[in-house]
């Protein structure tokens, strides 16, 4: 099987971004870690020396909609945290990492829900919750992304 470049996922919260990172099949997400939001431009730092470190070529970003699907005031947050991201990118001359949304809804009660049913403590669940909602955005984005390669490979075998 092919190595692919990595991705990682952002849980951008107002206190915490919860991060994960594909595995090089590009098949499954795992956490990676959580940063302390300081301030936008040392939080964007973070997450580049993260994209940098890794060598990702994709930043897969939880979009926080509201149940119904309009935006809601941490979305705009969000997308604000998303511009910054992409003008630090193009700064540093990596203009070429592309940025993508993943709906998050109910990313977070699925990861309270996993870390619970593991048993770990409120306390512990506090620490981890962030990057166990990153590991889902990036399941969730790497598995609709490979269901829509198969489908593509179908089409082209069919022909």
């Amino acid at each position: 099987m092919e190595l692919k470049p990595r991705k990682i996922a952002l849980d951008v919260g107002d206190k915490t971004i919860g991060t994960a990172l594909s595995d090089e099949l590009g098949l499954t997400g795992q956490g990676l870690t959580t940063i302390e939001r300081i301030g936008i431009k040392k939080d964007t730092d973070a997450v580049v020396s993260l994209i940098k470190e890794y060598r990702c070529d994709t930043v897969v970003i939880g979009l926080p909609l509201s149940l119904d699907g309009t935006d809601s005031v941490q979305t705009e947050k969000v997308r604000a945290f998303r511009t910054k991201l992409e003008n630090k990118l193009r700064s540093s001359g990596m203009q070429d990492v592309r940025i993508v949304w993943q709906d998050e809804r109910f990313t977070t009660v699925i990861a309270e829900d996993v870390l619970k049913s593991a048993d770990l403590s409120r306390e512990k669940r506090k620490k981890v919750i962030d990057k166990q909602a990153a590991v889902l955005i990036m399941q969730s984005w790497l598995d609709a992304e490979n269901m829509r390669a198969a489908r593509q490979e179908e089409g082209v075998d069919r022909k």
